[in-house]
């Protein structure tokens, strides 16, 4: 039985570390001159009055897509665009107590006993689709999800 143990122990590395190079992959670090030139012209429209924080690019269900880090009036917002330069995706930074009721009540419910340390929207096709927010427990960190009502989703955004 110990070489079996060995053995499972030996996989489960391996299959580690090819997991988390996979998902270093996924998203790595560009330059601005490294974009395509739709993407550019997005970019160039969506920083005004921002600072760019930075590029990645990434690969999302075998798709190409770009992400730029902006700093708008003091806070985060993370927008994905695809190589026609269409935005698939924004994340914004969003103050606790700038929210409505019903999600700051739905965040803190799905918190439980965590604290709601940073919250962010989440816009796709131009639609907000969910707030998420992350929460520290115990001094573990993890994240949490409602929907544009406060409500819980079916499935995480």
């Amino acid at each position: 039985m110990k070489f079996h143990w060995i053995t499972v122990v030996g996989l489960a590395a391996v299959l580690t570390g090819v997991l988390q190079s996979q998902a270093e992959e996924q998203e790595k670090k560009i330059e601005r001159s490294s974009l395509p030139t739709a993407v550019e012209k997005t970019v160039a429209a969506q920083s005004q009055r921002a600072t760019i924080r930075g590029f990645a690019e990434e690969i999302d269900n075998g798709q190409k897509l770009y992400e730029v880090k902006l700093m708008v009036d003091g806070h985060k917002k993370n927008i994905l665009i695809d190589a026609t330069g269409t935005i698939v995706e924004v994340e914004e930074q969003v103050a606790m107590e700038s929210l409505p009721s019903a999600i700051r009540d739905g965040l803190q419910a799905k918190a439980g006993n965590g604290k709601v340390v940073k919250v962010e929207s989440i816009t796709k096709n131009n639609k907000l689709v969910a707030y998420e927010a992350k929460i520290v427990t115990g001094g573990k960190k993890s994240e949490i999800q409602v929907g544009p009502d406060g409500k819980p989703l079916d499935h995480e955004e």
